[in-house]
């Protein structure tokens, strides 16, 4: 299920339809909308909608095109209605309104202070005035700060900076248009949790529909190219935007069990175990439950019957996965017993491993694979045994990264493929890593650290 995060239906473009448009986005799949207001009477209007519809919530705000300090003042009575999740949208505008600077820098940090004070977060506004709104946040704002850059227009860098300070980066219909190419590195770059996706409705039709009056419904274009870019599912697009729209507003209860089968792209990854031996400094589980979208945090691992259970219809998939929020060659025996199964089906099979199998199992497990794993993918990370131990942080000690490349070296007599990963850490010589891999004579994949999955 998809959602607009930033929408203005109170707008008079709707006056005729408002209700067919809002029964579209339903039909179309949308479950969540945020409607932003650019005034106090659009906030009333908001609100009004919030109220009819329990799927519709609202931002307060005064775009910096109108950037008057007394529709703060009006506007402070209705900042505590149950339905408002955000303040914005606010920000600074010099491409339309820079004689009016002062003021609109005024009104920035009225409603800042109010945030903050109210513990919501921003949407910001940016049009030619990255260097101060970067230096006002900063000013104004404790980090990391929950906030959006709305409909992002930015380079690189620029959104970097902002997902260090806390902020999802959202994207609307303009990541579509043909000329769009800058927007489109930025989104390849930035990794999908820190991301949202918007209409700006009315404005900013997406290309496919471009020309026409935008609509909620229309965020799906800006979803299915999204999805493009990142090298993902239209679905996972879909989930993995929905979370972050709901943790960042606090909406409806985002507590889940922790999923044993999860979709990935063509992928369906298992996850039987939330047991490692390293403790890596980089790991996505020492700060989040979530991969994608799915939720990992297993209240207790799954026995053999449990996993074969869940897995539906797998002829969909091009690959099953041993890999989640764990070090899948600790249930060796649930591996080849769940594999047999899958290979029956006709499955392919992929372990995910941090190659301490060996170690762990107090022998060579290789031959045990054989015929039940057609590939094997191990987390090498790093090009020396001191950057290993440093990162990693294996339960092994100094032994552990040489006694990973011997495991890599025996896979290879008994599994078609293996390779190695290594992350884009800062320190790690990724040309030395594919070094390692051609001398191993195993493929090699460069990994983002900061994307997982």
């Amino acid at each position: 299920m998809l959602i607009d995060s930033h929408a203005h239906l109170d707008q008079p473009e709707y006056d005729s339809d408002r209700e067919e448009v809002i029964a579209h986005a339903i039909n179309s799949g949308v479950r969540y909308i945020l409607n932003v207001s650019i005034d106090c009477e659009s906030l009333k209007k908001s609100i009004a909608l919030a109220e009819k519809h329990d799927f519709i919530y609202a931002a307060a705000g005064v775009h910096p095109q109108n950037p008057f300090p007394e529709e703060f003042a009006k506007m402070r009575s209705l900042f505590d209605h149950p339905k408002i999740v955000a303040i914005g949208e606010i920000g600074l505008d010099y491409y339309r309104g820079a004689e009016q600077k002062e003021k609109q820098i005024e009104v920035f940090r009225l409603f800042l202070r109010e945030a903050k004070k109210r513990n919501l977060p921003v949407l910001i506004h940016q049009r030619e005035a990255q260097d101060d709104v970067l230096k006002i946040l900063r000013e104004e704002m404790t980090f990391p700060c929950r906030g959006v850059m709305h409909c992002f227009s930015g380079d690189i860098y620029w959104a970097r900076e902002c997902v260090k300070m806390g902020f999802y980066i959202s994207f609307a219909g303009n990541l579509t248009y043909p000329k769009a190419d800058h927007l489109r590195e930025v989104a390849k770059a930035i990794p999908i949790e820190n991301m949202l996706i918007e209409t700006d409705c009315p404005w900013l039709a997406p290309q496919a529909v471009r020309g026409e009056r935008c609509q909620p419904a229309h965020v799906q274009y800006t979803a299915e190219i999204m999805a493009k870019i990142k090298g993902l599912s239209f679905n996972d697009v879909a989930r993995i935007t929905q979370l972050n729209f709901r943790q960042l507003f606090k909406i409806g209860d985002v507590k889940e069990k922790g999923k044993i089968a999860y979709p990935i792209r063509d992928s369906l990854y298992l996850n039987i175990t939330n047991r490692c031996t390293s403790e890596c400094v980089f790991c996505v589980k020492n700060y989040k439950d979530y991969v994608k979208g799915h939720c990992l945090r297993l209240d207790e691992e799954p026995t053999v019957e449990e996993i074969i259970s869940v897995i539906e219809d797998p002829s969909k998939f091009k690959e099953v996965v041993f890999c989640g929020y764990g070090e899948p060659t600790l249930r060796l025996d649930v591996i080849k017993e769940v594999s047999r199964w899958l290979k029956g089906k006709g499955l392919k099979v992929r372990i995910d491993t941090n190659g301490h199998g060996n170690l762990i199992n107090g022998r060579s497990i290789a031959a045990e694979l054989e015929g039940l794993v057609d590939s094997v993918s191990v987390s090498l990370n790093t090009e020396s045994g001191e950057k290993y131990e440093k990162l990693c942080r294996p339960i092994y000690g100094k032994k552990t990264f040489d006694e990973v490349k011997r495991f890599i070296v025996e896979c290879k007599g008994y599994i078609p493929d293996i390779s190695v990963t290594a992350l884009d850490m800062k320190g790690v010589d990724i040309e030395k890593c594919r070094a390692i891999a051609g001398e191993l004579g195993v493929g090699f994949r460069l990994r983002q650290f900061d994307e997982v999955g």
